[in-house]
């Protein structure tokens, strides 16, 4: 080979492969930032649709429950789960009422803000 350089000697080719590797730095830095990232690591808690059934399977296998014990687990994550949708509808209630006594006292404009300051905080929180 004489008078060529190799590919990855070339100039061209290293500042493509470093616009590639940046591209898929910053690709990847935003889109866990805004909010893939708590997609792929949220635990989902066993109160919520099927996380019961998996916690349920989990403690079973790693502390070897008796199928007795299994049962009386199965029983203490159902009164759970009974009160935390209670204590879910209360919440709601207390955000709901909170949210017209703060409105009360607004005006148009600053209603307005208020509405879509609380949509962006929704938002934020469903995934």
């Amino acid at each position: 080979m004489t008078g060529k350089s190799l590919s990855w000697q070339n100039p061209r080719v290293l500042v493509n492969l470093l616009i590639v590797f940046l591209a898929g730095l910053i690709v990847g830095a935003f889109l866990m930032r805004f909010g893939v990232h708590g997609l792929l690591h949220k635990p989902q808690p066993f109160w919520q649709e099927g996380g019961k059934q998996v916690s349920l399977e989990r403690l079973t296998k790693e502390l070897d429950l008796t199928p007795e014990q299994q049962q009386q687990l199965e029983t203490v994550l159902d009164d759970f789960m009974m009160y935390v949708q209670m204590l879910q509808a209360q919440m709601d209630e207390v955000r709901a009422t909170g949210k017209t006594r703060v409105m009360k006292i607004l005006s148009e404009d600053q209603k307005r803000k208020f509405e879509r300051m609380m949509g962006e905080l929704q938002a934020r929180q469903v995934p």
